[in-house]
């Protein structure tokens, strides 16, 4: 039960990202993509973030450095980004 709480404390920041560029990205760019959209879009972020997340944690050592969450933004906005060409 521990072990599952951590996991999903860790994840958390990459999935609370992922769901903030799914949510605003329609107000920015004027287009009202469908749920399915949304939610591929949701998915896709949250598996780049927690990738991130988790080269951060091999690379540093520890999770929660700042380097890590530029780079979660980063890597989100990018894939994001990508998504809606």
């Amino acid at each position: 039960m521990s072990l599952m709480v951590h996991v999903l404390n860790f994840v958390a920041p990459a999935c609370a990202v992922a769901a903030w560029m799914a949510l605003v990205t329609p107000l920015l760019s004027r287009t009202m993509p469908g749920w399915r959209a949304w939610r591929r879009q949701f998915i896709f972020n949250s598996v780049v973030g927690a990738c991130v997340l988790l080269i951060g944690l091999i690379g540093f050592g520890n999770d929660g450095k700042v380097v890590t969450y530029a780079a979660l933004v980063l890597a989100c906005a990018t894939s994001q980004w990508l998504l809606t060409l």
